[in-house]
């Protein structure tokens, strides 16, 4: 699927997510507004589940082969293989190999966000997030393979099973925001540049839920500020794949397709 072709605005309209807390079911939330703060200044925002992006989120897919030392050979549950903190790159801190039984080390780790000449292929991929009801828009594919018969290609398999999925956007925290996800194998995500949800390892489907308010806190977050949110996915094995993001949080950017 395309990406959009915007950018941030600070004051405009925009917003990937939900609206307020109420919405219809079969088109955009009521739009959320009041002033912001971001690092350039202040604004005013409209988060209506519309605008720039309408309900579209753009990231970047890479591709991978099986013979990867990460992918296909490991199972389990495999929480602390990122640091705490994202990286000044914008992209995840390996932890170390210590303790992390589904991974292989830095280098080799070091490979899933980035593109590397013959270890991985690139394209953009955009979520469309739809309405479900009382103000939450869900992206929910339970046989997620949106790469088959791309880039490196199913390898004699039903679908392209070893890829991972990474995106950047921002959001208005308005108060009452929460963020969930649902899949496998692994799923970091930060808010804020703080890892808030930890779903490492080669698994069945998983979930877990940011609620802003419970952990605002902890993640340096208060009301009327736009803030980061980072996604990191990774599916490495056969043979299903699950993804369900359920969020309220209203977006202000399309996100970074690849350049």
């Amino acid at each position: 699927m395309a990406g959009c072709e915007c950018s941030s605005d600070e004051e405009g309209s925009g917003a990937s997510g939900a609206g307020a807390s109420s919405g219809t079911e079969s088109g955009s939330p009521q739009g959320s507004t009041g002033a912001f703060t971001t690092s350039n200044g202040t604004g005013q925002g409209t988060g209506t589940g519309g605008g720039t992006c309408g309900s579209n989120l753009t990231g970047t897919i890479r591709d991978f082969q099986a013979s990867h030392p990460d992918f296909e050979d490991f199972l389990g549950i495999d929480p602390g293989i990122v640091l705490p903190d994202l990286g000044p790159d914008n992209k995840p801190v390996y932890a170390g190999q210590a303790g992390n039984d589904t991974t292989t080390g830095q280098a080799n780790f070091d490979q899933w966000f980035r593109d590397v000449s013959g270890v991985n292929q690139s394209a953009p991929f955009t979520l469309t997030l739809t309405p479900s009801g009382g103000g939450v828009f869900t992206f929910d594919d339970s046989d997620f393979f949106p790469v088959d018969d791309q880039l490196f290609g199913n390898e004699g398999n039903p679908h392209n099973y070893h890829f991972t999925y990474e995106l950047h956007t921002t959001f208005l925290y308005s108060g009452g925001e929460t963020f969930s996800f649902t899949g496998d194998d692994d799923l970091f995500t930060f808010v804020n540049r703080k890892l808030a949800i930890d779903l490492g390892g080669v698994h069945g489907a998983m979930s877990d839920t940011i609620d802003l308010d419970a952990r605002a806190a902890e993640l340096g977050i208060t009301p009327g500020n736009v803030y980061q949110l980072d996604f990191f996915f990774a599916e490495r094995h056969t043979t299903e794949s699950n993804f369900r993001v359920d969020t309220t949080l209203v977006f202000i950017d399309c996100g970074e397709p690849p350049q």
